[in-house]
């Protein structure tokens, strides 16, 4: 009988990457975050300009300005956040906290990321460029010292979602309502609220005191949760106030059908604080409405309802 062919060895790399370089960037950038920038396009539909080839252009360059600076803001601060987002139990799967990128790596992406994206939105106008800029700003002062102070923070990260808002107003060219600058305020707060609420729960869950680098604590959740339903429900509120205000009627030729988004928006804000203490939301809210049927379709349901009014 022949004698038994002894195995092969195979020789396997013992750390091969995670993810291919070209994925680790993506990540790295938070692409997936882009689809908060398509709040520059609030005001071409909220002024009925869609059919404006100038105002549509003019909000598709900002959105490609707001993201490319976004992304390297991003990756500037996963860099000052590296020893926090290791101990996360969420962010230490980000590509600087895993070691998927590099920090050298991190900071060549980011530069002509924010240097492109001003430049984009100096050739728009110089107030989009000060608007971004003031953005950049900001969101560094966010990151190294007013994510620390509590309630200051969610009313900045409320002021970075509405300055979206304004990039918007300022590239098409269109004045924004007063209306709409309150709406969006009450809205974002509610939406941030959200996102600290989240991260207390898991403060909560480990019974531990208190967040790292934040100014909160496991006992703020009751009455952090309070504040954030009721900016939202005000968002709701400012919306009927706007259904029965005068500048409706040159907009809309059945406002009456408005009121409609009021049930909308009241559905769409109660149902994200209920599945966040069902504890089935992301911690960013965002990210969960991007798989969030329920978000779908009641996204759907406003454009539906504002069509119908308008025509």
């Amino acid at each position: 009988m022949a004698a038994e062919e002894a195995p092969r060895i195979v020789h396997v790399d013992p750390t091969p990457p995670r993810f291919p370089l070209v994925t680790n960037l993506v990540r790295l950038l938070r692409v997936h975050q882009w689809v908060k920038n398509l709040l520059v396009f609030t005001p071409v539909l909220a002024a009925h300009a869609m059919r404006d080839p100038r105002s549509v252009r003019a909000a598709i360059l900002a959105f490609v300005a707001f993201s490319l600076c976004a992304s390297g803001i991003y990756i500037v601060n996963d860099i000052y956040d590296l020893e926090a987002d290791r101990h996360h139990s969420q962010k230490r799967r980000r590509p600087l906290a895993a070691g998927d990128v590099s920090v050298p790596v991190a900071v060549v992406v980011a530069v002509p990321l924010v240097a492109t994206g001003a430049a984009i939105s100096w050739a728009l106008s110089p107030q989009v460029f000060r608007l971004i800029g003031f953005y950049v700003t900001l969101s560094l002062a966010y990151s190294y010292v007013l994510k620390e102070l509590a309630l200051v923070d969610v009313l900045t990260l409320a002021g970075l979602y509405t300055l979206r808002v304004l990039v918007g107003g300022a590239a098409a060219r269109i004045e924004l309502s007063p209306w709409l600058l309150a709406f969006s305020m009450f809205l974002f707060i509610s939406l941030a609220i959200v996102k600290r609420v989240s991260e207390l729960r898991d403060v909560r869950d480990k019974r531990q005191e208190g967040m790292r680098r934040r100014g909160y604590s496991a006992a703020d959740l009751e009455v952090l949760s309070i504040v954030g339903v009721a900016a939202g429900q005000m968002a709701v509120l400012v919306l009927a106030l706007y259904i029965q205000s005068e500048n409706v009627v040159h907009l809309y030729r059945r406002p009456d059908v408005l009121w409609l988004l009021c049930v909308v928006m009241f559905y769409w804000i109660a149902r994200v604080w209920l599945k966040l203490y069902r504890g089935e939301m992301n911690q960013d809210p965002v990210v969960y409405a991007l798989r969030d049927g329920g978000s779908y379709a009641a996204g759907l349901s406003a454009l539906v309802i504002a069509y119908i009014a308008s025509r």
